[in-house]
């Protein structure tokens, strides 16, 4: 696990995952605008108890408020499967 999935996972411990997965695709994007500026490609699955009764847009507003400023510099990208118990 890299520096960056390590805040990741810090970070989104607000929502009290259940199952918390992140996947580095960064080398996938080598020569990427993003990647070449420092930001990673990451693929996050996440099943929290908090998401229950939002729809995919709250969610991944929920993440991206955990996540804060690294979305601005550390994430280029992330793909987002956010469930909840019942879901999954």
């Amino acid at each position: 696990m890299n520096e960056c999935q390590k805040k990741m996972c810090a970070r989104l411990a607000v929502l009290n995952p259940t199952i918390l997965e992140i996947i580095d695709e960064s080398r996938k994007h080598a020569g990427h605008a993003g990647a070449r500026d420092g930001g990673g490609h990451y693929v996050l699955h996440i099943v929290s108890a908090q998401f229950d009764g939002n729809n995919t847009v709250t969610r991944h507003r929920m993440i991206y408020s955990a996540l804060g400023e690294l979305m601005k510099r550390e994430i280029h990208a992330l793909t987002i499967q956010a469930h909840t118990p019942d879901e999954i």
